[in-house]
């Protein structure tokens, strides 16, 4: 009666691992013995009976290369104490050479015997399945990160275009009223005067008609690149306003430091030569330059302020060109400086 009862939790013991997917097996870590073989993990490797491999170190060489020192690590961690049961993941090579996915669970049965740590029992399944989705999963992500990567790029780019002048690279028109507002508040917040010079190539149109537009583009990027070099990082703004016109925002600037930095503006433009033709044909460039300032309490908007400094930049169109005029200071007080013929070179252009 007895042994009839023990066949029949045998029984059940094996429907229950079978349904379960669970493949039984111990071993005997005194002696190095398989004492039962995980025969149905290694007939789903494609081993015969004869092939089972029935010591515990020729079952590492069914291991992964880059998994034994996991298993083993694993194993170490039980049989000292570290962990209370073994757990691990591990790939085994199948006969036809294929790496597969397993997991072991087991523990240790004897631990307060007379032999203690001989017996390891547990059980293996296949995690194969479970394991490939895994990897296309963490594949996806990769590449879900990557174009996460590659789209913030994008967006970065595109918030450049948006905000940049594609020709010159200086803040565009929509830029430089964004920014500007800002400004001006923060100068009636903390009282600090703002300046602001517009700045407009003298007789562009010639240069256009005589050389062509590509010649109008190289004159207008050469005076940009005059007008981003006196630019305090972090501080000023540098846009390009429309067509040949440019407009420089000198936050903490008072009216006679900024049209220091027009005059001194000027003068470096008037020293440009700028090649216009495949033959070294080169055209002398001058700008003239509109100043205004913006103080606390003035209740000038920045919009305002922009159109001042735009009708002082007329006024210095009006002496001649080649000048500056400060809209909040007269003639008499230098509101205009000194003006110079202009040389559009080639045909000896005055205006």
């Amino acid at each position: 009666m007895a042994m009839g009862e023990a066949d029949l939790n045998k029984e059940r013991l094996e429907l229950a691992l079978e349904a379960a997917g669970l493949d039984l097996w111990e071993n005997d870590l005194i002696t190095g013995h398989v004492t039962r073989k995980a025969t149905k993990t290694f007939e789903e490797l494609g081993f015969t009976e004869d092939e089972i491999v029935s010591g515990v170190q020729d079952i590492y060489g069914l291991f992964h290369p880059d998994d034994i020192d996991t298993v083993r690590r694993a194993v170490a961690d039980h049989l000292t104490g570290v962990t209370p049961q073994y757990r691990c993941e591990f790939r085994l090579r199948s006969k036809s050479g294929e790496w597969i996915w397993f997991a072991n669970y087991g523990r240790i049965m004897d631990g307060h015997s007379e032999t203690p740590g001989k017996r390891l029992i547990g059980v293996t399944f296949n995690i194969h399945d479970r394991k490939c989705r895994e990897t296309e999963i963490a594949q996806i992500n990769q590449q879900l990160t990557e174009q996460n990567r590659l789209l913030q790029q994008l967006n970065a780019t595109l918030e450049r275009l948006a905000a940049n002048d594609s020709l010159t690279g200086l803040s565009n028109r929509r830029t430089l009223m964004e920014l500007g507002a800002k400004e001006a508040k923060r100068t009636e917040r903390f009282g600090h005067p703002m300046s602001l010079l517009v700045a407009d190539i003298d007789l562009f149109k010639s240069v256009n008609d005589m050389y062509g537009h590509l010649a109008g583009d190289r004159v207008i990027c050469a005076v940009a690149q005059v007008c981003a070099a006196r630019k305090r990082s972090g501080v000023d703004i540098v846009a390009r306003f429309g067509g040949e016109e440019f407009v420089i925002v000198l936050p903490e600037t008072d009216g006679p430091s900024a049209l220091q930095v027009a005059e001194s503006l000027r003068r470096e433009v008037e020293t440009l030569l700028v090649c216009v033709g495949d033959e070294g044909q080169e055209v002398a460039v001058t700008v003239s330059i509109g100043v205004a300032t913006l103080h606390q309490g003035s209740g000038m908007s920045f919009e305002e302020l922009v159109n001042r400094a735009d009708q002082a930049l007329y006024q210095a169109k009006g002496t001649g060109r080649n000048a500056v005029y400060c809209a909040d200071m007269p003639p008499a007080e230098g509101g205009v400086v000194e003006q110079v013929p202009l040389d559009l070179g080639g045909g000896g252009y005055q205006p």
